[in-house]
């Protein structure tokens, strides 16, 4: 059986990576281990590891699904966020006859910059193949759609928005939770139980999600999300006014200017059950 090591970070779910490594199973059986190095955050003065990390393994998660839609059994980890020391761990735990890389083009990719291909390639003394994943053309016929909620995240007018938008069109939702400290009548209670209550509900419609608790601040968080996710519009849930301590910062207004994105406001009256 052939082992293929997969190296990607921002782009490993990406479909000329899913169909690079179709390819190699359609003639014989193969064994696939993705490595998914993290990154660090561009915004924000706090740098939030298990959030960085959260994001790789999201991104992971998914790229993992898709090959078992594909018919692949693989599986995967998140490594050290330099891939070349990534790729060396990877093949001093196991041996893999091929190697593929997965990237953005040379204009936005810093793996490419730091010559990991070719350096890889010179080390590894195997096949090494780069595949190029140009997130902004190619969305797999599927929008994305990025939710931001906190206390909200599971309330009704917001379950019901996102089951209307996949009613509309073909959708994959990646759903934050900021941690609390950052408005929204935040309280005591954990977010990550309230996007796991959300996630299920979502699961159970047939909606395919994934989520994470983020950075604090709702705004930052959400910088964050457009870097690691991608996505083509943005749904943000809040309390009314009266309670929304994110209305009173104008968070739509100003995610709406900083994006340049489609941005929707979901008011719920009541806190998530």
């Amino acid at each position: 059986m052939k082992r293929i090591l997969v190296v990607a970070n921002e782009t490993v779910a990406g479909q000329p990576l899913i169909a690079a490594v179709r390819e190699r199973a359609a003639g014989e059986p193969v064994d696939v281990h993705v490595i998914c190095p993290q990154n660090q955050p561009r915004h924000g003065y706090v740098i939030y590891d298990s959030t960085v990390r959260d994001a790789a393994e999201n991104r992971l998660q998914m790229t993992l699904a898709l090959l078992r839609e594909a018919g692949i059994e693989a599986d995967g980890e998140v490594m050290d966020p330099d891939p070349y020391a990534a790729v060396m761990d990877a093949l001093g735990e196991a041996d893999y006859d091929e190697i593929i890389i997965s990237t953005h083009p040379e204009t936005r990719s810093g793996w490419l910059r730091e010559g990991l291909v070719d350096r890889v390639r010179r080390a590894a003394r195997r096949p090494v193949e780069h595949v190029v994943v140009d997130l902004d053309s190619e969305r797999d016929d599927v929008k994305r759609t990025l939710v931001v909620a906190n206390q909200t995240v599971s309330s009704r007018p917001l379950l019901d928005a996102l089951k209307r938008k996949a009613e509309e069109e073909p959708r994959r939702f990646i759903v934050i939770a900021p941690q609390a400290g950052a408005g929204n009548g935040d309280g005591e209670d954990d977010p990550a139980e309230r996007l796991a209550h959300t996630l299920k509900e979502l699961e159970d419609a047939g909606l395919q999600a994934i989520g994470q608790v983020a950075d604090p601040d709702p705004f930052t968080a959400i910088q964050n999300a457009l870097q690691f996710y991608a996505p083509d519009d943005i749904v943000i849930s809040t309390f009314p006014e009266t309670r929304s301590g994110w209305l009173r910062a104008d968070l739509v207004g100003r995610v709406e200017a900083a994006t340049g994105k489609p941005v929707e406001h979901i008011v719920a009256e009541e806190e998530s059950a």
